[in-house]
């Protein structure tokens, strides 16, 4: 079954932004605060900012976070990431995680990606 809501992968990530938005209007120096500190974490260094996208993907997907997974999903491919990269990443997290990686896997990334990808054509 496809993961078909209400909203597309795109709504998704300006649902995601309008509702930092917002609370960043509430408390202006935590959000600034998280901005600058996950700037700093996605930053190029040793680790090179498309496995660090991989990572976030991988935990999101453990973690249950659907926005997260399609912000990262698209940060992975942003960086460059192969979809075959990213489905070896998420067995690794399903390795980890069981069943409920797998099934984030086959249902919110697997359709970001192709909602993303035909974006891009």
């Amino acid at each position: 079954m496809e993961f078909q809501q209400e909203t597309s992968i795109e709504q998704h990530l300006i649902h995601y932004k309008e509702g930092l938005g917002n609370y960043q209007k509430s408390m202006p120096e935590l959000v600034s605060a998280f901005n600058h500190f996950t700037e700093a974490a996605f930053s190029e260094g040793e680790i090179p900012q498309k496995y660090k996208q991989l990572m976030a993907l991988c935990i999101s997907i453990y973690s249950q976070n659907e926005h997260c997974m399609i912000y990262h999903t698209k940060g992975c491919l942003d960086q460059g990431c192969s979809e075959q990269e990213i489905m070896e990443s998420i067995g690794v997290a399903a390795a980890i995680g069981g069943g409920a990686v797998m099934s984030q896997a086959a249902t919110v990334v697997r359709d970001s990606i192709e909602q993303l990808k035909q974006q891009r054509h």
